[in-house]
């Protein structure tokens, strides 16, 4: 297993991303090439990929990074690695290589947030370091203009 940055919304990434995105959440809608390719374009987001050795897309995590007034921030989301895949370390080996570049980065810590059902992905984050944060998580939905 290789882990790689998509450094352009080629047809096999594009085809990765929308096949791993409805098994990350049900209620997303699938991303567009265009979208991808803002994804993979932007300074503030890094696609990692673990690629099998077929050079197969087996899973994928987005690493965002941002500047706030208090610091350099990163931020994990979209971890997924396809069921016939999964347990065979994609998601740790990802997770890991988004913790090393956002240490690169000058991040001085990592959060991601994950529901309590997706037992086996709580365990990876606390294996490779990750603590429970009391805290809590809003959301508001807006509507577009």
């Amino acid at each position: 297993m290789r882990i790689e940055e998509a450094t352009a919304a080629t047809p096999d990434v594009v085809a990765a991303v929308q096949r791993l995105v409805p098994q990350v959440s049900s209620s997303a809608t699938v991303p567009t090439e265009g979208e991808i390719a803002e994804i993979v374009a932007s300074p503030a987001t890094v696609l990692l990929l673990a690629r099998d050795e077929a050079s197969e897309v087996i899973a994928m995590l987005t690493l965002a990074l941002f500047r706030i007034p208090t610091g350099l921030r990163a931020w994990i989301e979209d971890v997924v690695t396809e069921a016939a895949a999964q347990r065979q370390g994609a998601g740790t080996a990802l997770t890991e290589e988004a913790l090393r570049r956002a240490a690169a980065a000058g991040a001085r810590t990592v959060d991601l947030t994950s529901r309590a059902s997706r037992e086996a992905a709580n365990r990876l984050y606390q294996r490779v370091g990750f603590e429970l944060r009391d805290t809590n998580v809003y959301r508001c939905e807006i509507e577009a203009e």
